[in-house]
């Protein structure tokens, strides 16, 4: 029989078969992944094939192979630094939350997310949540920095629309929604039809909130199932997938904002930035990293303001492997 697993927990896999029904599953011996050391072999999204084997009464599903997968999300297992934990399988698009505030989500945070995302190859929008909490009253009074001259200050709202063009002019797409209200929650369902999806962001992003609004009554669903797998699991995270009414799927799991890591080599980071990769064709050097080299004009274009200086710190961040500067506010306009 062939199947899509759903729930993971370990040792047992709960399996969705082509005929519908839930089977539950194990591994027939141990499986090795080309090009990949992994703690868990089998992960949620993943298309398996398995036989029926009947002990007693009982009817136990055993997984004997794997499908090719289209793309997977891994974050680093904690206690083997070599090996990896594989989040989910097979995920059409992620949907990152961003906040202007409570919580921030920074220029930084979002961009090694970007980065990652399109080193699994998976696409991302953007969903600039609370849409409804900030002000638009452009009535504070600040001085120009440059000039000392009286200024009316950058609203919230300002503050956001700069940051959706920042993103749209490097062609990812973005929504402002307000799970709340329900503002463009429609939208942003009509982009999920028949595919799975993966919601990300800081805690108190609004991440069950908008899954919420997206189906009422997934939230208390999602939230008992994270707290029952946090019982007596110190490192390992357990996803689980979710058939909506709307043909489609959502997977959740625990702590998915860590997801914003990925292992990459000095020279591939830019092919990740658009704006950068575009740019570097005309570098006098080839193997140009954009950071002390002559003639780059990548530099040139961060100069001009054609690239956002927040882009290319977030890019020389990485390269660097800085994690210092990780949550530093990098709102800035060319």
């Amino acid at each position: 029989m062939k199947g899509t697993v759903y729930r993971s927990t370990g040792s047992w896999y709960e399996v969705k078969g082509t005929d519908g029904a839930m089977y539950s599953c194990r591994i027939k011996g141990k499986f090795r992944l080309q090009g990949i050391k992994s703690t868990n072999p089998v992960a949620v999204g993943d298309r398996v094939e398995f036989e029926i084997e009947k002990k007693g009464d009982e009817e136990i599903g055993i997984i004997n192979e794997i499908e090719e997968r289209d793309n997977y999300i891994v974050r680093k297992s904690v206690n083997l630094s070599k090996q990896t934990h594989i989040i989910a399988a097979n995920v059409d698009q992620v949907f990152l939350i961003v906040t202007l505030n409570n919580p921030p989500t920074f220029t930084s945070f979002i961009d090694r997310f970007l980065v990652s995302a399109a080193a699994y190859q998976i696409p991302v929008i953007l969903l600039f949540n609370k849409v409804d909490t900030y002000n638009d009253d452009q009535d504070e009074v600040v001085l120009d920095p440059e000039t000392g001259e009286e200024m009316l200050a950058m609203t919230e709202l300002d503050q956001v629309r700069i940051l959706m063009q920042l993103y749209k002019s490097v062609d990812y797409e973005c929504i402002a929604i307000s799970a709340a209200t329900g503002k463009n929650i429609d939208l942003v369902k009509e982009k999920m039809l028949g595919k799975t999806s993966m919601f990300a962001g800081h805690s108190g992003a609004g991440k069950s909130t908008t899954a919420n609004a997206i189906q009422p009554g997934l939230e208390l669903k999602t939230k008992a199932i994270s707290l029952q797998h946090k019982q007596g699991q110190h490192t390992t995270t357990f996803a689980e997938m979710f058939d909506l009414d709307f043909n489609a799927r959502i997977i959740d799991t625990p702590g998915i904002k860590g997801f914003g890591v990925v292992d990459l080599e000095k020279e591939e980071i830019g092919g990740y930035f658009p704006e950068i990769f575009e740019l570097s064709q005309s570098c006098k050097f080839h193997n140009c990293l954009h950071l002390e080299e002559p003639k780059c004009a990548v530099k040139e274009a961060v100069e001009t303001g054609e690239v956002y200086l927040s882009r290319y710190e977030s890019y020389v961040q990485i390269v660097n492997g800085d994690e210092d500067n990780y949550r530093a506010d990098k709102y800035t306009t060319p």
